[in-house]
């Protein structure tokens, strides 16, 4: 194939994509910036990027590419579909797996905002939005811990001294 006989390459495994064919493009403004712009033949090579680019959350999104003819011709807007792959569903590689089956086990448990205005008020830095995932897993963690100890401890509450404990990696004593 040469560069004339397909519209782009895809990003991942570099087939080309034809003209007036069918191709995605990942949800994440970042990956559709001019300069990175990232093209998929299939939602299979979409995913395949996922756990690289460290998107919290992500789809595919259906799109057709122009025509030669249309090329030149000024853009209409087109349907965007949206394609969920099951990887963008399931949880990060370092988060335990939990028996409820609760899709909300995997919410953000911090208030972005907060945690931005207390780093900016207290260092003058920024915050990525990234530090939510492994900050809101470490939570996590850290409440199934203390989870651990009250019930050791023959609780039906979790008390401020379950989560020290679970902090310092240890049970708290009653």
């Amino acid at each position: 194939m040469n560069q004339a006989s397909y519209f782009k390459l895809c990003s991942t495994c570099k087939v080309g994509i034809p003209y007036a064919g069918k191709y995605y493009k990942c949800s994440v403004s970042t990956c559709n910036k001019k300069a990175t712009a990232l093209y998929f033949c299939s939602v299979p090579c979409w995913d395949a990027h996922v756990p690289d680019a460290k998107h919290r959350d992500a789809w595919a999104e259906e799109e057709r590419a122009p025509s030669v003819d249309e090329l030149d011709a000024p853009s209409t807007s087109a349907t965007v579909r949206r394609v969920v792959s099951a990887r963008s569903t399931a949880s990060p590689p370092h988060a335990e797996a939990t028996t409820s089956g609760d899709e909300s086990t995997q919410d953000v448990l911090i208030v972005m905002s907060k945690l931005k205005g207390y780093i900016k008020a207290t260092s003058d830095l920024r915050t990525s939005d990234g530090v939510a995932e492994p900050l809101s897993d470490h939570v996590r963690f850290i409440c199934r811990a203390a989870v651990d100890s009250a019930r050791q401890n023959g609780r039906g509450t979790v008390l401020d001294r379950d989560i020290e404990a679970a902090i310092l990696g240890t049970t708290a004593k009653d």
